[in-house]
């Protein structure tokens, strides 16, 4: 049977702390690891600690001697990790990362009084749904929490949405996202799913284009079309619902954003389908016309996802359930 050798070190690393007399270790050198691993550098690591480099350098002699490993070797650009050190580095961060829950949890969540940073991840056409509600919110609520968008695109060329999104569930097992907002249904059994909203796609276009006048299948697979597309691709899920009836269009431009393609359409003979909810509150503020398409583009949940676990966090369930509020 292969072991891989991160389990290995995994082991190593908790039984030479079960051998070590806890009482007399202090567990602030682990910190001192992680924050030294991290910068390679003493001077940095010192600044982040708000500690003084000659500190730092007295607790790196503490470390080696709780390793028995001299850990990090200076260079004239810093110091490296031994080889010792970079195995450990793993375990080291997941015992740290046991503990900061551990405390987070032990203390409990008033959201008038926190000063937490809390992060989420959505489609920019999803996340410019909700917060503006968040917000507000969190102005009335928890005025001293701060909250970090963090834009989540499907994996590229994948069309299986539990394939597309699946970056999303390996950076929420992470903690690099405390919860995520996407048009997925199905996720492992370990994540909690709440359904926000349903959403569909209308088209956005200038408000005297010729489209509005004569609608129909035939003139809008004649226009030009502009396509939110990160990565320049200019297929989209229009084109795939175009070919089943044997239909195709002419993409003559893509953007990276629904917010951009919203700032252009007006000076231009561009049609572009977008977010119902994104085009009720954006539509206005950028002087565009919205109207239905002439086939149905289909329909789509827009469901909350964040592990399980992670919602013995009174914090990270506080947040959901606030943006439930700000969905609804």
């Amino acid at each position: 049977m292969k072991v891989d050798s991160c389990c290995i070190q995994w082991y190593d690393f908790t039984d030479m702390l079960h051998e070590i007399d806890l009482s007399r270790a202090d567990l602030n050198l682990l910190v001192l690891f992680e924050t030294v691993f991290e910068e390679g550098h003493v001077g940095r690591a010192a600044e982040r600690l708000n500690l003084s480099p000659s500190a730092v350098s007295h607790g790196l002699g503490r470390l080696r001697r709780l390793l028995n490993d001299p850990a990090f070797l200076r260079t004239p650009r810093g110091v490296v990790p031994t080889d010792r050190a970079r195995a450990l580095a793993p375990a080291i961060a997941e015992v740290l990362r046991g503990i900061r829950s551990i405390v987070a949890n032990a203390e409990s969540f008033d959201p008038a009084r926190s000063t937490r940073r809390l992060v989420i991840g959505a489609p920019d056409g999803v996340s410019a749904v909700f917060l503006q509600s968040l917000l507000g919110l969190l102005v009335s609520q928890a005025p001293g929490i701060d909250i970090g968008i963090r834009q989540l695109l499907p994996v590229a060329g994948e069309t299986l949405p539990e394939r597309a999104w699946s970056s999303v569930f390996a950076d929420l097992d992470a903690r690099a996202l405390d919860l995520a907002v996407i048009p997925a249904d199905e996720a492992p059994a370990r994540f909690e799913k709440r359904t926000l909203y349903q959403e569909d796609f209308v088209l956005a276009l200038r408000r005297d284009h010729p489209f509005l006048a004569a609608p129909s299948i035939d003139s809008y697979c004649a226009c030009s079309h502009l396509v939110v597309s990160l990565t320049g691709d200019p297929h989209g899920f229009v084109d795939a619902v175009l070919a089943r009836d044997g239909l195709s269009r002419r993409v003559a431009l893509t953007v990276p954003n629904f917010m951009f393609a919203a700032a252009i359409l007006p000076d231009t003979d561009l049609v572009c389908a977008i977010p119902r909810r994104f085009a009720a509150i954006y539509g206005a503020r950028f002087g565009i016309a919205i109207t239905d398409p002439p086939l149905p583009l289909g329909q789509f949940r827009l469901n909350a996802f964040v592990p399980k676990v992670a919602l013995a966090d009174a914090g990270i369930a506080w947040l959901l359930d606030r943006l439930a509020d700000a969905t609804r």
